[in-house]
């Protein structure tokens, strides 16, 4: 049932209430991010299974992201017209067609198709889960929303992730990615019942959409993100190795450091959808220099196994913050191009993977040691606040 307009479209009352709405739209970012992050922590019994090595397998990870870039604002366009509990039943369908893809082929390059198909809908889908999210509440609550949508990627990482990589090693990595076409049908299911039926956008089309493209507003919003991100994953990429090789952890306790980055991510993510209500820009702002500051805690303290406890949490904490904070910018900023700028704000998050993981490879490679990733997360950081405050700046000067 619709009610008032907001920036973000008719506000809807869920059928069985706004507690069990989010939570269908949650269990869908659970799934979609355990299927992205599950790879990751499988590969050496995925290569082992299909007999080549690591490195080769590893493509097939890239073919996902860069389904994900590609996706994000293809998917978005051309189903700009459409309602979006539509929108999100079709990604959700693509995403049950890929894994199962995944499941049935047993060769590599078949596999890269299917995981690349896979990640089409993952930026479209996050980012129209958190508009249908913002949809159904009042505005002054929005950012929770918006947080409690997007918590699904970060409970992934906490328990879908490690689950997956600890079943790896009893069962096939095929039954993994069968749960997960199961679970991607359940979220179909509670989709379909739980999330209210808003009318189709027969005026939205790819010309509006693609307006997104000229808003200084919003391009600059997504390259913070693309940069201002792009630390925390630099830092992720080689969080295993450093706490082996650095702080000297034994297997298990370098699998208990990896929780408790979770659980930060978890944490942060939680209050910053709470601070994003209060004050957007000053939340974005504390995100970036918290993040900047921990980075730097990283490259001086990594080999403390006390030290790095808590800045295992509180890094990914302050720096995870930007995720909802720049969804809810982009809401503000992206006036009839909604639905492909909330979509490119994952995009741009991948952008920042890729960019966190090649300047942390080059760092290391070129002999500055494990912990200078931190000293290169520090800098992207502050590149993100940069271009946040030119972002703020731009603003007063050409308002919207």
């Amino acid at each position: 049932m619709e009610q008032t307009q907001t920036n973000t479209g008719p506000q809807l009352t869920p059928p069985h209430g706004f507690a069990p709405a989010i939570a269908a739209l949650m269990l869908g970012t659970f799934t979609i991010g355990t299927g992205e992050f599950a790879m990751m922590g499988i590969l050496p019994a995925f290569s082992k299974a299909l007999h080549i090595s690591v490195e080769h397998a590893s493509s097939v990870i890239s073919a996902y992201a860069l389904g994900v870039v590609i996706g994000a604002p293809v998917m978005a366009i051309t189903g700009a017209h459409l309602s979006r509990r539509t929108i999100l039943l079709l990604l959700l369908t693509l995403f049950c067609i890929g894994n199962i893809g995944t499941v049935l082929c047993s060769a590599l390059l078949p596999i890269e198709v299917m995981r690349f198909i896979t990640g089409l809908p993952h930026g479209a889908y996050f980012g129209i889960a958190a508009l249908t999210g913002a949809s159904m509440t009042v505005r002054a609550r929005r950012g929770r929303a918006i947080g409690m949508v997007l918590s699904g990627i970060m409970i992934s990482t906490v328990i879908g992730a490690p689950l997956s990589t600890f079943l790896s090693h009893y069962i096939s990595w095929e039954v993994i990615y069968g749960a997960l076409s199961v679970l991607g049908l359940l979220c179909i299911a509670g989709v379909w019942g739980l999330i209210p039926a808003d009318k189709p956008r027969h005026d939205n089309n790819a010309l509006s959409e693609l307006t997104a493209f000229k808003n200084p507003h919003v391009l600059l919003t997504l390259l913070t993100g693309a940069i201002g991100f792009g630390g925390m994953f630099g830092v992720y990429t080689f969080l295993t190795s450093a706490l082996a090789q650095v702080t000297h952890l034994s297997p298990w306790m370098v699998t208990l450091y990896q929780v408790i980055w979770g659980c930060g991510m978890v944490a942060g993510n939680a209050f910053g959808g709470a601070m994003i209500d209060k004050n957007l820009d000053l939340t974005t702002i504390f995100s970036l220099i918290a993040s900047i500051i921990f980075m730097l805690a990283f490259w001086v303290f990594l080999p403390s196994p006390a030290a790095m406890v808590v800045i295992c949490f509180f890094l990914p904490a302050a720096t995870i913050i930007l995720s909802p904070a720049m969804q809810a910018r982009l809401m503000d900023v992206a006036g009839n191009a909604q639905t492909l700028s909330a979509s490119l704000n994952h995009s741009a998050f991948n952008i920042a993977n890729a960019l966190g993981a090649s300047f942390g490879a080059f760092l290391v490679g070129h002999g500055l040691g494990m912990n200078a990733v931190g000293w290169g997360g520090a800098i992207l950081s502050a590149g993100g606040l940069v271009i946040y405050l030119l972002t703020l700046h731009v603003g007063r000067r050409h308002p919207l």
